[in-house]
């Protein structure tokens, strides 16, 4: 019979009932695995030790499926550590010296602890924010007299101008937005940073065509001070009208976990 495995959702304070009723991938009940003497404890279904697999469809509701079990743990407990998707502590089945999973999860948990508190404490009463500011490149030109001859005269010109025209009403708007992108960058990291504790900038996965890149970061914040953030980009949109603001959270903070020594160190959970 095969030994079972360990899928490994976050490292969270040693809180008992925290994960009461929570259920994970697939349904799965989940439980907190404590490492005695250490006061930390993993969040844990009991699995096969091979990876999830298959469409992306199944990928994408495993995937928010242990979002929401994070979150829900996250609620209850003020602070953990989340891992990334399909991380797996396996048993040991080495002759010298076999572990089971829970064993080698505990070790791991151990031999980490310092670290492991620190960030903990450090993100105890935080959480992460998603920003995306662009610019709209039309609103960004709507102003720009050149931009507006351009449109006036390409409704008296044959179809091949209008074409010509056209290109060149597009080229000064991007011009326009991404100088505009330029001016609002600086001032809305500055104005981010005054209420949040620390960002680090992303990159977009989908980039609309019409619009040009101020900001894409994720924010680390206390909680109380989730509304000044949203102040602050109330603000750039009322300033800005070409600005175009995306504002997501608040959740765990994923980007900021900075778990200490990898998953590839000896006896950690092991990632797909």
């Amino acid at each position: 019979m095969t030994e079972p495995a360990l899928y490994v959702y976050a490292v969270a304070p040693d809180r008992p009932g925290a994960a009461d009723g929570v259920t994970g991938v697939d349904g799965h009940p989940l439980r907190l695995l404590a490492a005695p003497g250490t006061g930390l404890a993993a969040l844990v279904h009991d699995a096969e030790p091979v990876p999830y697999q298959g469409p992306d469809e199944d990928v994408r509701r495993r995937v928010a499926e242990q979002d929401r079990a994070v979150v829900a743990v996250w609620e209850r407990t003020g602070a953990l550590l989340p891992m990334t998707f399909n991380v797996l502590v396996a048993p040991d089945p080495s002759p010298r010296d076999p572990r089971t999973a829970e064993e080698r999860l505990r070790d791991w948990l151990t031999s980490r602890a310092a670290g492991l508190r620190s960030r903990l404490e450090a993100l105890d009463g935080r959480a992460e924010l998603r920003v995306e500011i662009t610019v709209d490149r039309t609103e960004s030109a709507r102003d720009d007299e050149r931009a507006r001859a351009l449109e006036a005269e390409m409704e008296s010109r044959s179809p091949g101008l209008r074409r010509l025209l056209a290109k060149q009403l597009e080229q000064l708007r991007r011009e326009s937005s991404e100088r505009l992108a330029d001016a609002i960058h600086a001032d809305v990291r500055r104005r981010l940073l005054a209420v949040a504790e620390d960002m680090r900038e992303r990159s977009r996965g989908v980039r609309d065509p019409g619009e040009a890149d101020v900001l894409s970061a994720a924010l680390l914040v206390r909680t109380e001070d989730i509304e000044a953030v949203g102040t602050v980009l109330a603000a750039v949109r009322d300033e800005q009208p070409a600005a175009r603001i995306r504002f997501l959270g608040p959740w765990p903070p994923y980007t900021f976990a900075d778990l200490p020594d990898g998953p590839r160190e000896p006896a950690a959970p092991e990632r797909a």
